[in-house]
């Protein structure tokens, strides 16, 4: 795997563990009993995108080291595993 596709693996794992981390810890200005003119009642009260940032990109190279020592590593592709139809 060269740089380039290593970085747009990587971006794609940061990507779908952000929306894994956007809801942890949240809680929505009507559970709160808070409410700024303007803003749905579904709005944050605190979002913490600095906190949520460190947390995926820490989520995102754990999770990117792993798939690196199975794919380069050890070797391991979808080829390796049964198929589950038969014939294909």
């Amino acid at each position: 795997m060269g740089i380039v596709s290593g970085l747009a693996v990587y971006f794609i794992i940061w990507w779908t563990a952000l929306f894994v981390v956007l809801p942890i810890g949240q809680q929505a200005q009507h559970e709160a009993g808070e409410r700024a003119l303007g803003t749905a009642e579904s709005a944050p009260v605190n979002a913490r995108m600095g906190f949520k940032i460190v947390l995926t990109t820490i989520l995102a190279t754990v999770v990117f080291a792993i798939f690196y020592l199975v794919t380069q590593v050890w070797g391991l592709s979808p080829d390796d595993f049964p198929h589950v139809i038969p014939g294909t």
